[in-house]
């Protein structure tokens, strides 16, 4: 994790460039929203612009799926095709990770997450995401877990099977190669 939580120039660049060909690309993600908008508030939060950037390098491919017109904030969720590939193989919270005696992963997700400054998608932010197309055919992603259920040992993960969207549950310690997470930032 980065002390500062800011990126150079150059990755900025590069970076804003890629965000601005998936936005124009990807067009009913986000329509009726103005680019030069989502770059201005960018460009003023440098540490959203590198969470951004750890999503957009742990494989999400980060784009804007909606704008929260009370807090004036731009909503960002992981839109690769499959649960990111930087993030798979990993158990659920620390106290998951620790109650592991072998073969432990090498981190867990909501550990993950906060270190790159995003959330965990809700069912109900998942849910969202597939209204805007498919998503993990292949993978499945965890998602953020009811305290109830996480207390009794349990969490849960979401995927998409016979074009329905699935969820499940299963030990927050496992972890599988073909589960990670998706995040959810607000810029």
């Amino acid at each position: 994790m980065a002390a500062k939580k800011q990126i150079s120039t150059e990755e900025s660049t590069e970076l804003l460039q890629i965000l601005k060909n998936r936005f124009e690309k990807n067009k009913s993600r986000h329509e009726n929203l103005d680019w030069t908008k989502i770059e201005e508030k960018l460009n003023s939060n440098p540490s959203k612009l590198w969470s951004l950037y750890q999503m957009e390098n742990s494989g999400g491919e980060p784009d804007v799926v909606n704008y929260d017109e009370k807090t004036d904030e731009y909503i960002f969720f992981d839109c690769s095709a499959e649960s990111p590939k930087g993030r798979r193989s990993f158990c659920y919270d620390r106290e998951a990770l620790d109650a592991r005696k072998e073969h432990k992963p090498q981190n867990d997700v909501i550990t993950a997450a906060k270190e790159m400054g995003v959330e965990l998608l809700s069912e109900e932010q998942y849910r969202y995401l597939q209204s805007l197309g498919k998503f993990d055919l292949k993978t499945s992603s965890w998602i953020k877990t009811p305290k109830d259920i996480r207390e009794l040992g349990g969490a849960l993960f979401c995927d998409r099977r016979y074009n329905t969207v699935f969820i499940y549950h299963n030990g927050a310690e496992s972890y599988y190669a073909a589960r990670g997470f998706r995040g959810v930032l607000k810029v």
